[in-house]
């Protein structure tokens, strides 16, 4: 890189008092802080770079928290402005517009390990930039760091890695569910996804005042035409968007068995629910139908259930 005394290898990418200068010489018009200033955003733009390359790559491993995002976000900032002092050509040109534009002669050295200087004022598309793909190969073709980086290992998850209550959870209840996936085609392990939302993994089921179970793992309200036991509660509905408590009755049964046996009926008998059963064994299309269907009222249900349902997969 060839930006003169602007050399952001050696500077902590969160050091305020570097800005703090930076702002300082920009007020005394100097020439190096339009050099630093053109550094400071092409360090940006490999940081939203290397942004884009981690969220393409799955994040629900094990290991997988807020903390490991944060520092693994501090160590691409760190990164990419090491590799900013090298460069991939973005600052220079920079350089040359703004100092026509602002009648300053443009630094003499040549972009060696950038590209030429002589490329088309404001035409990205001549480096390369306006295509992601393009942009992502051009950086890695002059900083060949970035090639190597690679995120955290995601531990892939097999058949007993699942959390001990998950496995509890799932054992108790799979004879239940493989016989309700036998009369509707649902596959057994969707609804114990759907049962371990609803319940909380079965530490947050429907109760009555006399703190008997309801056994109502999906959470079915008693409606009109219900003829059996019903449980009332205070519940969280969402209108509009905005969530609201709100005392509904809700099904009690006398045992998980019959829980499941309703809960396949409704979908088998209900004609909105058509559209969820014949997905098959799409996790992604049984979760967003029974949302489109009007199942529950949280706007991120669907959401939700695919999570719960990939914890069910790895028990």
């Amino acid at each position: 890189m060839s930006m003169g005394g602007a050399d952001l290898s050696s500077k902590f990418a969160l050091d305020v008092q570097s800005l703090n200068q930076l702002r300082l010489d920009a007020k005394n018009s100097s020439p190096e802080a339009l050099k630093q200033a053109a550094q400071q955003f092409e360090a940006v733009f490999m940081n939203m770079l290397m942004k884009s390359m981690r969220e393409a790559t799955p994040q629900d491993g094990m290991f997988d928290s807020e903390q490991t995002r944060m520092y693994t976000s501090m160590l691409d900032q760190q990164l990419t402005q090491r590799m900013a002092s090298r460069g991939i050509g973005l600052a220079e040109v920079m350089v040359r517009q703004l100092s026509s534009a602002l009648n300053v002669p443009p630094p003499g050295e040549d972009a060696a390990q950038g590209f030429p200087l002589n490329a088309p004022q404001g035409d990205l598309d001549a480096l390369g930039y306006s295509d992601p793909l393009r942009a992502k190969a051009r950086v890695e073709s002059y900083v060949p760091e970035l090639a190597t980086v690679q995120p955290p290992a995601t531990p892939s998850r097999s058949s007993g890695d699942a959390p001990p209550h998950v496995e509890a959870f799932v054992q108790q209840l799979l004879p239940h569910a493989q016989a309700a996936s036998a009369s509707t085609g649902i596959p057994a392990r969707f609804m114990l996804g759907q049962a371990a939302l609803e319940t909380g993994w079965g530490k947050a089921e429907i109760r009555g005042a006399d703190g008997q179970n309801s056994h109502n793992l999906f959470g079915i309200k008693a409606g009109a035409n219900w003829k059996g036991q019903t449980v009332d509660i205070v519940t969280t509905e969402y209108v509009n968007g905005k969530p609201q408590k709100q005392v509904e009755s809700f099904r009690a049964y006398d045992s998980y068995a019959d829980s499941f046996r309703d809960y396949a009926n409704l979908l088998r008998g209900n004609a909105r629910y058509q559209n969820v059963i014949a997905q098959g064994q799409d996790a992604a299309g049984f979760a967003q139908g029974l949302q489109q269907a009007g199942y529950a009222t949280d706007p991120k249900y669907a959401q939700k259930l695919m999570g719960v349902i990939r914890l069910v997969e790895a028990a």
